[in-house]
C-alpha cells in the first residue's frame, strides 16, 4: 500500500484516507451526493442490456411487431429533445442524451413494444425531433 500512495498526489491520498473511515451507509450517501453534484449516474445504461434483448427478439412471434425508434434529426430545440430523451429513458445521463442529439441518427429504443415505440416517437416529435420507426 505504501507503493500505491507514492503514485497518487498528497491530496488524493488524504481523500482516500478519509473515505476509508466512512461506514457503508455514509459511502452510499457520498456516492449519491457526488452523482447529484456532478450530474452523472453509476447505473448501467439501458443500451448495455440491448444485446440480451436482441438475442431474444427472433424467438418472439412476428405479430408482436417490436419496433426500433431512430432519431434522424434533433431539430432546432435540442433542450426539449434532451428532456424528451431522458423522459423516455430515465437511465440516460445528461451527457448521453446530449450526445444522442449531436450524433444523429441515434437509436433511442431498440426492440420496444409497438405502443412504447409510438409513445417515444410522439414525445420526440412534439419536442421537435424527426423520428423513424423501424
Amino acid at each position: 500500500m505504501a507503493e500505491e500512495s507514492k503514485k497518487v498526489s498528497e491530496k488524493v491520498e488524504k481523500i482516500v484516507e478519509e473515505v476509508s473511515k466512512l461506514s457503508v451507509l455514509e459511502l452510499s450517501e457520498l456516492v449519491t451526493a457526488l452523482q447529484d453534484k456532478l450530474g452523472v449516474s453509476a447505473a448501467l445504461p439501458v443500451a448495455a442490456a440491448a444485446p440480451a434483448a436482441a438475442g431474444e427478439a427472433p424467438a418472439e412471434d412476428a405479430g408482436s411487431a417490436n419496433k426500433t425508434v431512430v432519431m434522424t434529426d434533433s431539430g432546432a430545440n435540442k433542450i426539449a429533445v434532451i428532456k424528451a430523451l431522458r423522459e423516455i429513458n430515465p437511465n440516460l445521463t445528461l451527457m448521453d442524451a446530449k450526445g444522442m442529439t449531436d450524433t444523429v441518427p441515434a437509436e433511442v429504443l431498440k426492440d420496444a413494444k409497438a405502443e412504447d415505440a409510438k409513445s417515444a416517437s410522439d414525445k420526440l416529435t412534439a419536442a421537435g425531433a424527426k423520428v423513424e420507426l423501424k
